[in-house]
């Protein structure tokens, strides 16, 4: 993927690198963009397909065509008042959280495929060891407003079908204290949430035990999650299958199950 900025930045100062020309106009540079794709294509015609060089040739093309498109997602001054407030983009508290939701929207409108945003700073972000009350409430505070315009917006423009949103992190938090008011990690049964894209809503797909420590019920292994995520983007887990060092493997590797209870 292409990152747009750094966990130690706030997002109004994200940049995706190498889109800013460090000399000469746009028609300078098509121009010696020409000429290098004119060599490559005789080089082909010289030397017989070439994946390698073929890619490089996409790449360059793709990357001209992100110094004109990629600002023009990333400028936000068009937005409405109203749009702004509706993402937290106007508060302190979610500000920062609050423009990557909405730059979310502006990528899904350019039909980027895949987005990834992060509640992250240089510092460890919900992760109470200690404290958990508060950092919890803090944090919580930070990403509410913003991911539910981010659900609110995409919706009410049409994005919302047609774009599956998840919310995960990589593990939970314990039910039972670490010292005096803290939490650990818990890997064992945590909380993944999905909007839009096919799946139901209103809807709860499996449980943990009673003390909210282990899956217990409909347990989806990590390799079902991503089975399933394919599948609501349209790829058969099982096809891309490729056998090396004496076994096969594929993205899930050699398990994972579609759970089709959770399709709406």
């Amino acid at each position: 993927g292409t990152p747009l900025g750094v966990a130690s930045k706030p997002s109004t100062e994200a940049r995706v690198a190498y889109t800013r020309r460090r000399w000469g106009s746009r028609s300078m540079q098509r121009i010696q963009l020409d000429l290098m794709q004119e060599s490559n294509q005789q080089f082909l015609k010289w030397t017989g397909p070439n994946q390698e060089l073929e890619g490089r040739i996409n790449a360059s093309e793709l990357a001209f065509r992100m110094q004109d498109a990629v600002p023009q997602v990333l400028d936000v001054s068009g937005e409405s008042k109203e749009t702004l407030s509706l993402y937290g983009i106007d508060e302190k508290m979610t500000s920062d959280f609050g423009l990557q939701c909405l730059l979310a929207r502006r990528f899904a409108e350019q039909d980027v495929r895949f987005i990834q945003i992060t509640h992250s700073d240089s510092k460890v972000q919900w992760d109470q060891h200690g404290d958990l009350l508060n950092g919890h409430t803090e944090k919580a505070g930070e990403v509410d407003k913003p991911i539910a315009g981010l659900l609110t917006d995409l919706k009410r423009r049409g994005l919302l079908d047609d774009t599956l949103v998840m919310w995960s992190g990589e593990f939970g938090r314990t039910p039972v204290a670490q010292g005096t008011n803290g939490r650990d990690h818990n890997p064992e049964g945590f909380t993944v949430w999905m909007a839009g894209g096919g799946v139901k809503r209103g809807f709860s797909y499996g449980a943990t035990d009673e003390y909210g420590y282990f899956a217990q019920d409909k347990k989806m292994h990590v390799h079902d999650l991503h089975a399933t995520l394919l599948h609501l983007l349209g790829v058969d887990h099982e096809q891309l299958t490729y056998h090396y060092a004496g076994r096969d493997f594929r993205l899930t590797d050699v398990e994972g199950i579609v759970q089709h209870e959770i399709f709406s």
